[in-house]
């Protein structure tokens, strides 16, 4: 089964940026659809971001969309999470997961391999 570890997390002013990496091992990362999620404090993990196993489809949560691209190099097994114009709202740790059920869900039970989080907190 595939391992998924996150990295690039960090603290930035509003309306910067930042690239978060899900990076795999024990499986090629092309074998999934892999999933970005967050969990603010005090609130529950929300779906933010998917890309195919392709990369030629993606979803994005409506308080996103625009603002975050995701993306995939299967050369490098590595999923990235681009995320521009931050709000202190963004502020949350930042999960990748594989897609082990159907494309298109969003729900957290149909993803797996969980990786350990990656702190962003964007600073008002």
């Amino acid at each position: 089964q595939v391992q998924l570890v996150e990295s690039g997390g960090g603290l930035v002013q509003a309306g910067g940026s930042l690239r978060l990496s899900c990076a795999a091992s024990g499986r090629t990362i092309s074998s999934y659809a892999t999933g970005w999620f967050r969990q603010a404090p005090e609130k529950e993990r929300e779906f933010v971001t998917a890309i195919s196993r392709s990369g030629g489809s993606t979803l994005y949560s409506d308080s996103v969309k625009g603002r975050f691209t995701i993306s995939r190099d299967n050369a490098e097994n590595t999923v990235y999470l681009q995320m521009n114009s931050l709000r202190p709202e963004d502020t949350a740790v930042y999960y990748c997961a594989a897609l082990f059920n159907g494309w298109g869900s969003v729900r957290q039970a149909d993803f797996g391999s969980w990786g350990q989080g990656t702190q962003v907190t964007v600073s008002s």
